[in-house]
């Protein structure tokens, strides 16, 4: 039985709700869809995609997310201005899931930012994210965009041990912390990503979440599966060992606490679905038999997949 004693923050992004005791709320689950050498992008600088085979993956996830209570989101990659613009058009246009807007360079997650601002999505959109190398230009682009969801990314790369996210999200004498740069850009509601570098580390993340939950009370969690991805040897223990431990590293992050997961390749959904739903149904069960936490919802995996 997990629980803590700081009140637990929730935040509604769109139409999904975020955070909460263990067991309190379903975890959200967050499919990537565009990213590098996705095989269904042909251009990733000018956006040209697979149409049909995008509005599969999502549609399939969509109905995952219906078959077990998850919520979801779509955590939308672009290379470059122009590709993300077409890919949060899109996306928006098949589903009404909230959705992350990720790239490595700032200056095309502002213009997804932007283009949401300018389309009426912002309330949707969840810039990911805010790191440890922060700058005052991006806090300002952020305040004068109007976002209100953003992801804090905890890899503290002077401290790579859970306090050091901690210490990364506090910040001390010599540099603000990544909270004190969300409020400064004016964003309402925080995601705690705890930094997931490698598969050894995921234990070190879980713990992570724990710490952020006790010490600040927000919705935490993190991308555990891209490790198992990209873990050669996986292959070595067995046909089946890669989905099974794909499996195994999101479960280990819920067990933690995490609220949500960003759970890598959207093709993943019919693994990882399952088993987030089966771990979220036997909390929420405990929990709430011990009285410790009221289910908040019906759409819980506890009454739709038993």
């Amino acid at each position: 039985m997990l629980t803590f004693e700081r009140e637990q923050k929730i935040f509604e992004i769109g139409k999904v709700k975020i955070g909460g005791q263990p067991g309190e709320l379903p975890t959200v689950l967050i499919g990537s869809i565009f990213y590098d050498r996705h095989k269904i992008v042909s251009d990733p600088m000018e956006g040209v995609f697979d149409r049909d085979k995008a509005e599969e993956l999502i549609k399939r996830q969509e109905e995952m997310s219906d078959k077990t209570g998850n919520p979801h989101m779509v955590d939308v990659v672009g290379s470059s201005g122009t590709a993300i613009v077409k890919y949060i058009e899109f996306v928006a246009g098949v589903t009404d899931a909230s959705f992350f807007v990720d790239s490595t360079a700032t200056d095309v997650k502002m213009t997804g930012l932007k283009y949401a601002a300018e389309v009426g999505l912002l309330g949707r959109a969840v810039y990911n994210s805010i790191t440890f190398h922060v700058s005052d230009q991006e806090i300002a682009e952020l305040k004068n965009i109007g976002v209100k969801s953003t992801v804090l990314l905890g890899y503290n790369p002077r401290n790579v041990k859970p306090e050091g996210r901690i210490d990364l999200l506090k910040g001390d004498e010599d540099k603000k912390g990544l909270l004190q740069y969300a409020e400064d850009a004016g964003i309402q509601n925080i995601l705690v990503d705890t930094a997931v570098l490698d598969v050894p580390s995921i234990g070190i993340a879980a713990e992570a979440v724990k710490q952020v939950k006790k010490e600040f009370g927000l919705p935490s969690g993190g991308g555990p599966l891209n490790a198992v991805l990209e873990w050669k040897r996986v292959t070595e223990l067995g046909e089946n060992a890669k989905k099974v431990c794909a499996a195994a590293a999101v479960t280990a992050m819920i067990h933690a606490g995490a609220n949500w997961v960003l759970y890598g390749p959207i093709y993943n959904s019919d693994v990882v679905f399952p088993a987030v739903a089966m771990v979220d149904a036997t909390i929420a069960y405990t929990n709430s038999r011990m009285r410790v936490v009221t289910i908040q919802t019906k759409n819980h995996p506890l009454y739709k997949i038993f």
